[in-house]
């Protein structure tokens, strides 16, 4: 992988150069080690202002990857287990039947609560209690365990609330005190930015035509079951100062060289720090789950936490691959057959995943031909 800096660096610049995009940054890890670290574009096309390897992107749902692994090392502490109700550790959960509900079925996207309140607006998003108590208060659309789609919002404040019952701290304190801290990233990875840090952080944009496809959507449209047109993940959503500054777990504001480090040290020793057990990380890998996605109508496969599969890839072939993409196109992965992690994270809210395709085609090679 000796050349993958230069094969990365020309990949975002050539994205950047067609107008594509507007702004990218991509990591690279293998076996703990930084192998890649590029960046191209603008983080703010108003003011010129160009990406660094430090600015903080919000890329929505990657952020998920690193709920999961907060949850994983407080699993690994003995806080709780994959197999615990949710009830035992918040009572309030187990109202209308969730009683079965378990760790483990909030971490499959399997529990059964996937859609937040129709009137839900974003100033409810940024209320952790409100939010909080109308998931538990939810009637399940299904029996826990027995049916797949992905809780786009839900997880977030499921798997943080457990985290906040057991700790009792924010999941944003959390992650910084046990996942940034000791992997030095602790003003690259967030949920809720500091205010202060607000002008680092990269401005989101959306690609041409986007809007206009998001309005001539139909009200019942699936995609609306996950979130209302209120809290739609777009641009103008996503530079909001209150939901930048809000714990919303399920998703996160972050570098690409901060998350890949993150899987790097979930997979690997990274500086003297690891974030979980071998033994862990194989439990982790092995607990997948399949089936189709009951609102988007897709295949779909989820480990504990995070998706199976390479981009582009059958989820089969490719098991070893833990991660999770955003919408807008950002990805973050792990490889743990290889030991490679990569990130990519950007600022133009594309409808697909081409730019971390084309990354993930590289990483693929460099490994095969390393």
């Amino acid at each position: 992988m000796n050349d993958i800096q230069q094969l990365v660096q020309r990949v975002v610049d050539e994205l950047v150069e067609s107008g594509a995009e507007r702004g990218l940054q991509v990591a690279v890890y293998r076996n703990g080690e930084q192998v890649a670290d590029a960046v191209a574009g603008v983080a703010d096309p108003e003011t010129g202002r160009p990406v660094t390897p430090d600015t903080p992107f919000y890329c929505y749902s990657v952020g998920k990857g690193a709920t999961s692994t907060v949850a994983h090392m407080l699993v690994e502490r003995g806080l709780f287990g994959y197999d615990t109700p949710i009830v035992d550790l918040w009572p309030e959960f187990g109202a209308h039947g969730k009683e079965a509900a378990t760790v483990r079925h909030a971490l499959t996207h399997t529990v059964g609560v996937p859609g937040i309140p129709a009137d839900t607006t974003p100033e409810d998003l940024c209320d952790w209690d409100k939010m909080c108590a109308a998931i538990a208060d939810a009637e399940p659309w299904w029996e826990p365990g027995t049916k797949i789609a992905y809780h786009a919002y839900p997880f977030g404040y499921i798997v943080g609330e457990i985290v906040r019952r057991t700790t009792g701290k924010p999941i944003s304190r959390v992650l910084r005190e046990e996942v940034a801290a000791p992997l030095g990233i602790t003003d690259e990875i967030y949920f809720g930015v500091p205010e202060s840090e607000l002008g680092r952080l990269a401005k989101l944009e959306d690609m041409e035509g986007s809007a206009e496809m998001l309005a001539s959507m139909p009200d019942d449209s699936p995609f609306f079951k996950l979130g209302p047109r209120q809290v739609t993940p777009t641009a103008e959503f996503g530079n909001r100062h209150d939901i930048l500054m809000a714990d919303i777990p399920a998703g996160g504001k972050m570098s690409a060289r901060a998350v890949a480090r993150m899987y790097a040290a979930l997979v690997d020793e990274v500086d003297g720090v690891r974030l979980v057990s071998p033994a862990r990380l194989r439990e982790i890998s092995a607990g997948a789950v399949s089936g189709v996605d009951e609102i988007m109508g897709f295949p779909t496969t989820w480990a504990l936490g995070y998706s199976v599969g390479r981009l582009g890839a059958d989820p089969q072939e490719t098991k070893s691959v833990l991660g999770i993409g955003g919408v807008g196109g950002s990805f973050a992965c792990a490889d743990t057959a290889t030991g490679v992690t990569w990130a990519l994270t950007k600022n133009r809210l594309t409808a697909g995943f081409e730019a971390a395709e084309q990354i993930s085609e590289i990483v693929t090679k460099a490994v095969e031909e390393d």
